[in-house]
Formats: C-alpha cells, structure tokens, sequence
C-alpha cells in the first residue's frame, strides 16, 4: 500500500491484548467488520452471542446493559435514546389496532400525550384511571385491555400506590384474556434502589436513564428491563425495526454515574425528607407531598414497600395565594433553578396546574411546585427557600 490515506484506513496495528482499566472501554461503531462472509451470515445479534451493527449493541451497551438489569433485578435490558423512548418502545412492541392502554391518571405527561395522540391515530385507544383505587382500575379493564402502565409515585404530585394490589387486579382478569395483559412500571423514581419493581409483581420496568443512573444532567437515555424472555424478545425485535440507538460516549457516562448511584441517591433522599419537612412549618404552605411524609396519599404503602425516597416533593401553597405570587416565588429563587427534568446536581423548581392534567378530582385548592432536591449544602437551599417566601409575604 503506497497511498498515505490507504495505509491508514487498512492500518495492520494491533494492540497488546491484556490491557484492563476501571472504567469499561468505548466502543463506537455503526458498521462492524466480519472475518468471512459464513461469519457475516452466521452472527446472531439476538442473544447478545455477537455483533453484527451499532444498532445492535457493542460491548459498552452490552455491559451497561447487564449493569441496568442487575440495577432493576431483572434479566434482561434494552438501551433506548430517552426515558419517554423507553414508554414509545414498550408501546410499539405490545399494542396494535383494536387494543387499549390503561394509564394512571397521575402518570407522566409524555405518556398520557403519546397515547392520546400517536396511539389513538393507531387505532389503539386508552383509559385513564385513578392509580389510588385498584377497584377503579379493575372497572376499566376490558376484553380489549393489553398493557397496564404503573407509577411510582405519581408524577408531580408524589402519591404512592399499592403496586401488588394493582398488579393482582391486573393479573387475576389477564386470566380470561386470550393474550394477558401486561403491567409496565415507570421506576424512574425508585431507580432500583428504593424497590425492587420486580419483587412486586410488574412484568417490564421503564426507567429514565437521565435521571439518577446519569446523575450529571448531561445525559438523554432510557431503559426496558424484563424477566421474562419472551416478552424480552417482542421488546427487543421492536426495538431493531424502529432503529433506536444510543452514542457509545452517552453510554460511558452513564457507566460512570452507575457508580455513585446509591450514594447519590441517599443523599439526595435525606436532603429532600429535611427540606420536605421543613417547608411543613411555613405559613404559605398548605400541603408537602412526599411519600415518607404522613399525610402523603400512599404513605403507609411507601412505608412497606420501599427503602428509601428519591429527590422530589411539592409543594401546594394555601388558597390566598394566587397564580403571580406562586410564579414570583419560583422566579426569585437563586439556587433552585426553573427546569424540568431530576435527579442532577443542581436543584430545580416547576409549578404545575394539577387540576388542567388530571381527570381524577384533585383536593387542593392552591397552586403547586414541584422540587428536585441536588447536592447542594441543605442549609444554602433552606435560606434560598426562606428567603423567596418571605418576599411572597409581603
């Protein structure tokens, strides 16, 4: 090979094998190279036994993916490109033409919008239900019932529902259903650390890999993690049809977050119980959500359940206060920035009109901010707090 630009594409170096670091490598690839066409023909992507393209998988998604499922204690795991991909995937995979979607009423907005408008132009309708009344629940399932979602806790407003009681009602009328049904559980909150989703009962788990595996804010990934191998295998030949992938350098940051998950997450959880409680004793405030405090819908199910809470409460301010004033509020906090999304280290506010998302009566007559609680020192968070409610006073 005499051309210069030659010999470096068909560059005959190999490296020493042997090497071994911390870290996991990172491989980024779209096409992966065979030894010989009966290799080309013979490499089986669908059990992991090899690769075959970037789609498919490299060892670093193959080795987050493991790392995920161990997380969840599940057996199998897919990396999708968000959290809401992860929703997208489990719906694709599951419902067609003819079959409904059952939805908690306090799930996550994104969900509740992919089936009100992607789905329902599919022919696949949905039902909203209230996750705090399994007989609800058991009231709208249906022949035509193929897939449960479940959260927990509710999205924004934190209740806490009994998933086993869920997951039986599911379960005992998926006995008369010629396909079952399937319960898929949003564990972004719970993350693997605060329950396990799959001791409960559920049959697929979806996570925000943005969230608290990521930790750095810096980060748009999502998770399906099953036991069940066959439902794996729907999951998973879906997922190659629609073409989803993840960056390989998105990948190592995860693996990184991986690491300091369950000090983060402890943490986290004990600065938000100390800021939670707090916010209790102020004067503006009507109500705290969160599910290790008493009073919170679901209380004494967290209690026997879980382990542990993740970063999140809100807050639902008294009556006497109006819109402008809650929005004041929000705006002149310093350390607790306006933004969507949890889990990173920096403190994040949103306030929320509950009753104009919800179909369920919503008991509150103020209006609502939901927090996520980072790593920032809880007394620069209390001070910030105080001193945007002492303005809110006046």
């Amino acid at each position: 090979m005499s051309d210069t630009s030659t010999s470096l594409i068909h560059h005959p170096y190999t490296p020493p094998a042997g090497f071994e670091s911390i870290p996991p490598g990172v491989y980024k690839a779209s096409t992966i190279v065979f030894p010989s066409v009966a290799a080309l023909r013979s490499r089986d992507w669908k059990h992991k036994t090899g690769y075959t393209y970037g789609l498919h998988g490299t060892p670093t998604t193959f080795t987050l993916e493991e790392r995920i499922a161990t997380l969840e204690g599940g057996r199998f795991c897919t990396l999708v490109p968000s959290g809401l991909a992860a929703v997208v995937l489990v719906g694709m995979a599951l419902l067609k033409a003819g079959d409904e979607v059952l939805i908690p009423d306090n799930a996550y907005g994104p969900n509740k919008s992919f089936a009100q408008g992607e789905l329902a132009g599919w022919g696949i309708t949905h039902q909203f239900y209230n996750p705090m009344d399994p007989a609800d629940l058991a009231a709208k399932l249906t022949s035509r019932t193929r897939l449960v979602w479940l959260e927990a806790p509710g999205s924004i407003t934190l209740e806490f529902p009994d998933l086993p009681a869920l997951v039986s009602v599911v379960k005992a009328h998926a006995d008369a259903h010629p396909l079952g049904i399937v319960t898929a559980l949003d564990h972004t909150w719970g993350a693997g650390i605060a329950f396990k989703a799959f001791d409960l009962g559920v049959d697929i788990s979806a996570h925000a890999l943005t969230k608290y595996p990521s930790g750095g804010a810096d980060v748009l990934m999502g998770s399906v993690v099953t036991r069940d191998e066959a439902l794996h295998q729907l999951l998973h030949f879906c997922h190659m049809r629609i073409g989803f992938g993840v960056a390989g350098n998105d990948v190592e940051l995860v693996l990184r977050g991986l690491n300091t998950i369950a000090l983060r997450y402890a943490a986290q959880d004990a600065a938000t119980r100390a800021l939670a409680r707090w916010m209790q004793t102020q004067p503006q405030v009507a109500a705290v959500l969160h599910p290790a405090l008493e009073g919170t819908p679901g209380h004494a199910t967290w209690k026997r359940d879980c382990t542990a809470a993740a970063c999140l409460f809100s807050v639902v301010f008294k009556a006497g206060h109006d819109q402008a004033q809650i929005d004041g509020f929000c705006d002149r906090l310093q350390l607790f920035k306006l933004g969507y999304s949890w889990a990173g280290p920096m403190s994040l506010c949103a306030p929320y009109d509950i009753p104009a998302i919800r179909t369920t009566p919503w008991p509150h007559a103020g209006g609502l901010v939901r927090f996520s609680v980072g790593l920032e020192a809880v007394d620069d968070l209390k001070e910030d707090l105080a001193r945007s409610l002492a303005a809110m006073q006046r």
